[in-house]
């Protein structure tokens, strides 16, 4: 039985809300109240595809979903929560206390007068929303962009950013404190449901902390005496954590053989030992990247492990002065025209910004039916390869600067028209970039996993794309109002 398997069984909620007879009347005098931006944007919230893929989502959470289990979140509302919190950059806590203190926030996820969840709960169904479903909602958002008419995918703009992972800096030293920290604290919990002596273990906390200590004021100096003294403290601390690694091997191999007796809480002991299987493993890798790096002098040592807890994380040096090194992922970023983001991509490791021009062509064609007739890019996206791919597959203008010293022939084309235009246009992305993570909070992801990384990415993505597509249509329906009030005069 894994981590996994232990969870509540949830039916899904029907999204025919009744109110009740003493709140209708309240009701009307509550919608009243508008939202310039919220109103548009529930119309194109309500979409029957949109709630049918978070149906489909939680009918998956478990085998009997539909129709056994106290009910869930209604797909409707989970989806308006969803796109609420991304549109405000909010935490789940502050998700929670905004729709128990505004009508607004109520009448836009359709809670009205029921009862609204706590930030645990919106916490678990958010989950359920995984990065494939994530991905099906950001396409029907897009085609519904298409469907009323606030793009026409005929011109493309492609770049790559980092997104943070929500990890502290990354030192050998800290992550083998976290390493001890997290397994003596798993233990810990098995032995409380075992019989007293079944599981002997020493708390290294405080001795493990005074490594550290000591490591962070011998790397302030350079001198030889400071190197020796940094490597014996690093040896203390390999010591504390394989010995606590050791404790952790001995309690699984003693769970799994049945030879530890378990009278108390059979459930958190699982779970616990769900969390040392996952742990064990990280921490030696640690082990051996710390030992490779402060006594065999290897830097680079392959798979290395930046975080205990989102072990994902991968270094980013995107050439920045104010930040060369970022510790997350690299995230490839399409766009089409009125500020629709068709398109993302979570990347592994730190792949060049050159490899990511044909995937994005074909995101466009996947998604749209056809190339776009218009693609551009910066300069790190060129070679001469990705130019002919994207004529082969149709694409009548392509703008991609070359890198270099220019021959004639390619200074002259550069200096055409359309392909200044389309650089001119291609500049547009960055502050589109900007708006996703300073206004969206895609600067750093705050979901925990791979997964939850994903998830949080597309998020920000499909909030983004809600409010340029409720831009549209909202300067639309007013040109339209200006229209009649000149012709009646």
């Amino acid at each position: 039985m894994t981590y996994s398997s232990i969870s509540l069984r949830l039916m899904i909620s029907a999204t025919d809300h009744q109110s009740s007879l003493f709140y209708v009347t309240f009701g009307r005098e509550a919608a009243l109240i508008k939202d310039d931006l919220l109103t548009p944007i529930d119309s194109l919230l309500d979409d029957q595809a949109l709630v049918a893929l978070v149906t489909e989502a939680q009918g998956h959470r478990s085998p009997q979903s539909r129709t056994t289990g106290r009910y869930a979140i209604a797909p409707d509302r989970l989806l308006r929560c969803c796109a609420l919190k991304h549109l405000k950059d909010w935490s789940f806590r502050e998700l929670e206390r905004e729709l128990r203190n505004s009508l607004v926030y109520r009448r836009f996820t359709r809670f009205d007068q029921d009862p609204i969840p706590t930030y645990s709960t919106l916490s678990r169904n958010f989950a359920v929303l995984g990065p494939a479903t994530t991905q099906q909602i950001h396409n029907r958002v897009v085609k519904k962009a298409l469907e009323e008419s606030a793009a026409k995918a005929v011109k493309l703009r492609t770049d790559t950013t980092v997104v943070e992972s929500n990890v502290h800096y990354p030192t050998d030293s800290t992550l083998l404190q976290d390493g001890i920290r997290v397994l003596t604290r798993a233990v810990k919990r098995i032995a409380q449901e075992c019989p007293s002596g079944a599981v002997k273990l020493t708390d290294h906390a405080r001795s493990a902390q005074r490594r550290v200590l000591e490591i962070h004021r011998a790397a302030k100096s350079f001198t030889e005496a400071a190197r020796e003294r940094m490597k014996q403290s690093y040896g203390g601390l390999m010591r504390l954590a394989r010995g606590v690694v050791r404790t952790a091997d001995k309690v699984l191999e003693e769970l799994r053989n049945g030879k530890l007796p378990v009278p108390g809480n059979l459930r958190r002991v699982l779970l616990n030992e769900a969390h040392l299987q996952h742990f064990t493993p990280l921490v030696k890798k640690v082990l051996h990247q710390t030992r490779a790096r402060v006594f065999g002098g290897d830097r680079h040592v392959e798979g290395k492990i930046l975080s205990l807890f989102e072990e994902h994380t991968r270094v980013i040096c995107k050439g920045k002065v104010h930040k060369p090194t970022e510790f997350g992922r690299l995230v490839r970023i399409d766009e089409i025209e009125n500020g629709i983001v068709s398109g993302y991509d979570v990347q592994d490791g730190n792949p060049a910004d050159v490899n990511s021009w044909v995937p994005a062509l074909e995101q466009h064609e996947r998604l749209f039916g056809h190339a776009p007739k218009r693609a551009t890019a910066d300069r790190g996206f060129f070679s001469a390869k990705n130019e002919r791919e994207a004529k082969v597959r149709g694409v009548k203008q392509v703008a991609l600067p070359a890198r270099g010293r220019l021959s004639k022939g390619r200074a002259a084309l550069q200096k055409q028209g359309w392909f200044r235009r389309l650089l001119r246009w291609r500049g547009g992305i960055e502050p589109r970039i900007a708006t996703l993570k300073h206004r969206f909070g895609m600067d750093r992801a705050f979901y925990k996993g791979d997964n939850g990384f994903k998830r949080f990415v597309g998020w920000s993505v499909i909030s983004q794309n809600l409010v340029s597509i409720a831009r549209v249509l909202s300067r639309r329906k007013a040109k339209k109002q200006d229209g009649g009030e000149t012709k009646h005069k």
